[in-house]
């Protein structure tokens, strides 16, 4: 036959180019039966894999089972029992739905299928092995519920067998499956046995007490302790969970799920969002920690844009990714030193521009806005003038010097300073032992969050360009520009279309004075198209205010007084953000009294 004619493949061929969707390793096996037990209403799940799944595994669960006739369909292409119509799909409430999911599996492995009803007298089971799907019924001995067991996978497709890794990396891969589920249903029971050996047994969760053994078990003794816990609510979403604290961070992106209504995704709108809310706290390189749940109604979500279904589609990106920036950074911004962090609760979401916009000590503030901050007001907002050689100075001038220790009143949270050492760090006590602040870190983030303060409050100044730039654009591009107009003109942006693919940058904020205009509008265009958000040019602005902030910052060397040293753990403690300084880094930490006592060895 000609190799230019169209035929139809062999059902056996179609169901291999199927498996190659969905079927990668072990783990692929593993995630598409767990799915599936889950959707049966399972409340007890065993986990038994031989190596690493390549020669043997099995999935056993407590679910509905199957009806008899209905085994030899559930391994035919295209055969669900979760989807009848168009209207099922645009709103999918289970995690698994593809039909070609077990006969994927099957042409590709020995695969034994064992179910029972609970309203059955017998269990069934079918078998098939890698071949056309004509099946057998049987009898079976086998309890309620199911069990699939996939043996030799990829004996018929050597070419892929090849492709496998060692047998510790692809069981690494089968138990980070395992992890993402159990983490997502504390009410089921999951267990792993490995070559004969049990590896987890994680009994259902349902107290809280239970759920954080879980979490400990499954992320790591100290989660619970480096975490904040979240918890927000607006426009029909809902979003749950814990996020780490910036100095529980990660060389790896290794310690991160995310769930849309309980199924496990991959998101690059949810990345983006989450990214730009540490990105004012997490040191240079690191990446975050967070598990987080989000809720909302199953018709404003696609989860049928990718065969393994680990990405998503949302119909309403912005309002998404306004939520979980505004609310994870506002939670982010509210971590300062304290003796145990609250929930973060939000009831109303403000714009980008507006959120990380909690107020400072009104006093010192209004003082540094005018006196210190190294900002000039103008008509049309502020520019930068140079920071004076003695703005510290003027800084602890502001405060009130009336902040010296009262013994009777209530002992803050970082205590009262005791000495200074090196001229480096203030030593201080609370009430639980020793903390140690670095002096230059914690009035660089004080000063910084004060001049992001000022710029919110009094606006960007725009400075004219003596020669107006003209950028070539898409038609969808200059289209963005035009709609986005009145936000660019906030930012101190002036824009003219000239024609439908290009605009004239007139203006530009006046502390991007210098700086490449055309990237940046060509970058935030490109992040306003795909995200329907951008924080870019704010990002720019908060770089130069941290320049400054770091130059008109108390230095190291410099000899402050108690009173002193007081004001600033003060301001420390009402002041956003004010654990790390503005490249991440922590400004204080803490010895309480066993820390110390073990030290010395005492009470040995």
């Amino acid at each position: 036959m000609s190799q230019d004619r169209i035929a139809l493949l062999s059902p056996r061929l179609a169901n291999q180019i199927a498996a190659g969707e969905v079927v990668e390793r072990p783990a692929s096996v593993l995630k598409e039966l767990l799915e599936n037990a889950l959707d049966a209403g399972a409340t007890r799940i065993e986990v038994e894999v031989e190596q690493a799944g390549i020669k043997r595994l099995l999935v056993r669960d407590n679910g509905a089972g199957i009806e008899a006739d209905d085994l030899p369909l559930a391994l035919q292409r295209h055969a669900t029992s979760k989807i009848r119509d168009l209207a099922d799909l645009e709103r999918v409430q289970s995690m698994g739905f593809r039909g070609e999911a077990l006969a994927s599996i099957s042409s590709v492995s020995r695969l034994t299928l064992t179910s029972r009803r609970r309203d059955a007298e017998y269990a069934f089971a079918v078998q098939t092995e890698g071949r056309d799907m004509r099946v057998q019924l049987q009898p079976a001995a086998h309890p309620f519920g199911s069990s699939v067991e996939v043996c030799d996978l990829f004996f018929n497709t050597p070419a892929r067998r090849k492709f496998l890794r060692t047998e510790k990396t692809e069981f690494d891969h089968l138990q980070e499956v395992l992890k993402r589920l159990a983490l997502a249903r504390f009410d089921v029971a999951f267990s792993l046995r490995h070559n004969g050996k049990s590896v987890l047994n994680l009994p259902p969760a349902t107290e809280p007490s239970e759920g954080a053994r879980r979490v400990s078990m499954l992320c790591g003794s100290q989660f619970l302790e480096q975490v904040l816990p979240i918890a927000l609510e607006r426009s029909g979403l809902k979003l749950s969970g814990w996020i780490g604290l910036p100095t529980f961070s990660r060389s790896q992106a290794d310690l991160q799920y995310f769930y849309v209504n309980g199924r496990a995704v991959r998101d690059r709108l949810v990345a983006h969002a989450i990214r730009q809310a540490y990105r004012d706290v997490l040191y240079h390189g690191r990446h975050p920690v967070f598990v987080l749940f989000l809720e909302l109604d199953a018709a404003l979500v696609d989860v049928n844009v990718h065969p393994t279904k680990h990405e998503v589609r949302f119909r309403d990106s912005r309002l998404l990714h306004d939520f979980l920036f505004g609310g994870l950074h506002q939670a982010l911004a509210e971590v300062r030193p304290q003796s145990t962090p609250a929930v973060a609760t939000e009831t109303h979401a403000q714009t980008p521009l507006e959120q990380s916009a909690m107020p400072l000590a009104e006093a010192p503030a209004a003082t540094w806005r005018s006196a210190g901050s190294g900002l000039q007001s103008k008509p049309g907002g502020f520019a930068v003038r140079e920071a004076p050689a003695a703005l510290y100075r003027e800084y602890f001038a502001a405060l009130d010097e009336t902040q010296a220790t009262d013994s009777s009143a209530e002992i803050p949270p970082l205590g009262y300073a005791l000495a200074q050492l090196k001229s480096i760090y203030i030593l201080a006590e609370n009430q639980h032992g020793l903390i140690l602040v670095d002096m230059h870190a914690a009035h660089e983030r004080i000063t910084y969050e004060r001049l992001k303060q000022a710029m919110r409050h009094e606006g960007l100044r725009g400075q004219p360009l003596l020669v107006p730039q003209t950028l070539a654009l898409s038609e969808r591009e200059a289209d963005c520009a035009q709609a986005q107009s009145h936000w660019f003109d906030k930012l101190g942006f002036e824009l003219q279309r000239l024609s439908a693919e290009s605009i004239t940058i007139r203006q530009i904020p006046a502390l991007l004075a210098g700086a490449d205009a055309e990237g940046l509008l060509r970058d935030v265009l490109a992040d306003l198209l795909e995200y329907g958000s951008s924080d870019r040019i704010e990002a720019h602005c908060h770089a130069i205010l941290s320049t400054m902030a770091c130059h008109g910052s108390v230095r190291a060397g410099r000899r402050l007084t108690i009173t002193e040293m007081n004001a600033l753990l003060r301001d420390m403690e009402r002041t956003e953000r004010s654990n790390q300084c503005n490249h991440g880094r922590p400004t204080w930490t803490a010895l309480d009294m066993p820390a110390l006592d073990k030290l010395f060895l005492r009470g040995r």
